[in-house]
């Protein structure tokens, strides 16, 4: 990660030109299959940026040597639609591998969920993050 890179628009517009579309598809795909995942999308990003920032933390899972927050009881019976992140993940993975940050994949996801249920869109400033 670069010092001097910024948070901006469009910031996968070089790397990773289709990434907002793929998300866009899947969020769509998701709230087709389970109209619900897009509430729970919006609530999962709200978690994931309320204790130190969007960092995709939400998504850790529990190593030998760390407890990671996907199991944390906070978390479990709480939060739903890991599975919806971990789809747009995968999409973004095949079309650009090791691009797109998980922290940027949970924001665009809470988008384009507010998008699909509402008309208007907005810019959101992003970021590479590694995951």
């Amino acid at each position: 990660m670069a010092a001097a890179e910024t948070l901006r628009p469009g910031f996968y517009a070089q790397t990773c030109p289709e990434a907002e579309a793929i998300v866009r598809y899947e969020m769509m795909k998701a709230m087709i299959r389970e109209p619900r995942s897009v509430a729970s999308v919006m609530r999962f990003q709200f978690h994931d940026c309320f204790v130190n920032g969007c960092d995709a933390s939400l998504l850790l899972d529990d190593t030998p040597n760390m407890l990671g927050e996907k199991l944390a009881l906070s978390n479990i019976n709480s939060l739903r639609s890991f599975e919806v992140v971990d789809e747009v993940k995968e999409a973004l993975e095949k079309a650009c591998p090791g691009v797109v940050s998980c922290a940027d994949v949970i924001i665009m996801a809470a988008r384009d969920a507010v998008a699909l249920v509402t008309i208007p869109t907005f810019l959101i400033f992003l970021f590479y993050y590694s995951c």
